[in-house]
């Protein structure tokens, strides 16, 4: 996911065409399908041998290069999906690398049809992303009403308050949105996976209301938790000593 509270500037959907459809791109030599994990290469049987071969070794040069050539990653996604469009696994790799790729109009069709190919939902908070980038801030405030939210994990639903929240911030609801990351679980006692994200959003939130205490102690925590370095919240602390 994108960074907790960023601005709308940032979602500003990119100019310009599309890549290619990507039908004619190479499969790069060290893009082996056995890469896969086991459940998408289960889900890839449904395809003729070849084609099984042709979709996943697009789906591992997808996800070797989604980090550092988003575009190129969607390019080879989009190669997937011409040979395997009823594939659940495709159609998300599809909408993820269109996600990282800033293609966000894309990625909410790609998620939404994979979503109801397999019945996951545990790509909501993307999704909602999706809206947020989209400027429909209004429509991201609905993913709460999703009926499957209950059933998600813990991190799914922390990043699913992040974005809500950030919906809220968009609307210039500062209140709302440090309530609704109250709801999702901002307890010192009880850290789990997804808090450091969740407390960082928190601390950066009270920081704009300036409660600089209190962001300042909330960034405090999240350096407590966050053993992977996933943040700036020590630096964001000290900056606002």
């Amino acid at each position: 996911m994108r960074s907790p509270a960023p601005t709308r500037e940032e979602y500003e959907l990119t100019r310009g065409s599309r890549p290619s459809r990507g039908e004619e791109i190479a499969i790069p030599a060290d893009a082996d399908p056995r890469l896969l994990d086991p459940s998408v290469r289960s889900e890839l049987r449904s395809l003729s041998k070849l084609a099984a071969e042709f979709v996943g070794g697009h789906l591992v040069a997808a996800g070797q290069l989604i980090d550092d050539d988003p575009k190129r990653a969607l390019e080879h996604a989009r190669a997937a999906r011409g040979r395997g469009a009823r594939v659940a696994a495709v159609r998300e790799a599809c909408g993820l690398a269109a996600y990282h790729a800033q293609e966000w109009a894309e990625a909410l069709s790609e998620l939404r049809a994979a979503r109801r190919i397999s019945g996951d939902a545990s790509n909501i908070a993307v999704m909602t992303d999706c809206e947020r980038a989209l400027g429909r801030p209004e429509r991201a405030l609905k993913a709460f009403d999703d009926p499957a939210i209950g059933k998600l994990d813990f991190a799914v639903r922390a990043e699913l308050a992040i974005v809500v929240a950030g919906a809220r911030r968009d609307l210039g609801q500062l209140d709302a949105a440090l309530s609704v990351l109250e709801r999702a679980g901002v307890d010192p006692k009880n850290p789990r996976p997804g808090s450091t994200r969740l407390w960082y959003a928190y601390a950066d939130a009270l920081a704009e209301a300036g409660r600089t205490q209190e962001a300042i102690q909330w960034f405090g925590n999240t350096v407590m938790i966050d053993h992977d370095d996933e943040t700036d919240a020590a630096d964001r602390a000290a900056a606002l000593l």
